[in-house]
């Protein structure tokens, strides 16, 4: 047998075991457990760290002020700084709009070895812990909620006896390359992190969407959140993992009524949110690098290169391996894309994605030791072990 042959075959039974053995990660009906409305609703503080969100916030501040909640809720908007006038637009659309009470603040500059959101997490919620509240939303400046998103996520909460419960906003799915990209991005996170074993109580798989977390107040402190994990690029994984190991059950799977409407229009827009933190997910190590480069080659690209080799060459092994694992990969995808509501027939465009995430993972090591790794709005951070965060140039 060739060496395409042998490949395509490693390839193949890299999906068969995917199929089966990795948590049903491509299913998509991971949504809210059944729950049941408490007989006492908890008291809920809203934590919305912001920095230069003004193009975002008329949609998304609205639908927070707006909740229909049954208890007593209120809104601390931490304005990080921001240069677009974020803090006072938060405090007009709250006069124009009502609803919840709402506060604005601004914490400063972080100091070393914090990142910018989650100095201003811990900003908020330490203004939110003097009214006692039982239960934190933490949840991003540029994510929309439906007017019930909140009854809920407290319902789940309490009916399931969860710490923390989180749900992966449904990101947008615009423009053609929010198409390609953007529901690969989601597939592969619940990949990487299924979505089933995350609930297990006493599991090691933790995992959380930074765009929307309930977490219950007494199990932040217990976990020392955000605290523990002040210099953690990828805070909701981080903040998960802090949870479930101070003894927490923890809840992740997708939304319904939660949304971006943060737009990313341009491959260059998409390619930066991913490459960003992609390098800091490998714990910053050339190893693991070169492991996922060649994990990506066999799993995603070589079921097309070793299909078409194989009809180019009348190699009957490439064509069936590489042939079938193809159509394991594409099934698999289906359910994203529907999720999503985007065609079916972009799932043949899986292999060309994962090669655009291979580039952007091997660029994020690059900018990172040329120190430009984890680049977000006007800051750069360094490896917690090296650095503290500081502000780039423009």
């Amino acid at each position: 047998m060739s060496a395409v042959v042998w490949i395509a075959a490693a390839s193949l039974a890299a999906w068969l075991w995917l199929l089966v053995g990795q948590g049903f990660f491509w299913r998509t009906g991971h949504r809210l457990p059944l729950r049941r409305e408490p007989k006492r609703w908890p008291s809920v503080a809203v934590v919305v760290p912001a920095r230069d969100e003004a193009e975002v916030l008329p949609t998304s501040l609205p639908s927070l002020l707006t909740q229909d909640y049954p208890g007593h809720a209120e809104v601390f908007l931490v304005d990080d700084g921001s240069s677009d006038g974020t803090g006072e637009l938060a405090r007009a659309l709250a006069e124009r709009h009502g609803g919840l009470p709402l506060t604005v603040t601004s914490p400063g500059e972080p100091p070393a070895g914090w990142t910018g959101k989650l100095w201003a997490v811990r900003h908020g919620m330490s203004l939110a812990r003097a009214r006692e509240p039982e239960f934190l939303l933490l949840t991003d400046a540029d994510i929309a909620h439906r007017p019930d998103s909140l009854r809920e996520l407290v319902a789940a909460a309490t009916s399931g006896g969860y710490d923390l419960v989180s749900l992966m906003a449904r990101l947008r799915v615009v423009s053609l390359w929010e198409r390609l990209v953007v529901p690969a991005f989601v597939y592969f996170f619940a990949q990487l992190y299924p979505f089933r074993w995350i609930a297990r109580k006493g599991g090691r798989t933790a995992a959380a969407a930074g765009g929307c977390v309930l977490l219950r107040a007494d199990a932040a402190e217990r976990a020392r959140v955000p605290d523990v994990i002040r210099h953690a690029v990828i805070d909701d994984v981080a903040l998960a993992r802090a949870v479930k190991r101070a003894g927490g059950h923890i809840w992740l799977g997708l939304a319904d009524r939660v949304d971006s409407v943060r737009p990313y229009p341009r491959l260059a827009d998409l390619w930066r949110m991913v490459a960003r933190s992609a390098y800091a997910q490998l714990r910053h190590n050339p190893a693991l690098l070169v492991g996922t480069v060649a994990g990506l080659a066999v799993v995603y690209l070589a079921p097309p290169v070793a299909l078409f080799a194989g009809l180019v060459t009348s190699r009957a092994g490439a064509v069936v391996c590489g042939g079938l694992a193809w159509l394991v990969m594409t099934v698999t995808y289906l359910p994203m894309l529907r999720y999503y509501r985007q065609p079916r027939w972009l799932a043949l465009t899986l292999p060309a994605t994962a090669f655009l995430y291979l580039l952007m993972t091997v660029d994020s090591a690059v900018q990172h030791y040329r120190g430009r790794g984890a680049a977000w709005k006007g800051r750069t951070y360094a490896r917690p072990d090296t650095t503290a965060p500081e502000e780039s140039r423009p």
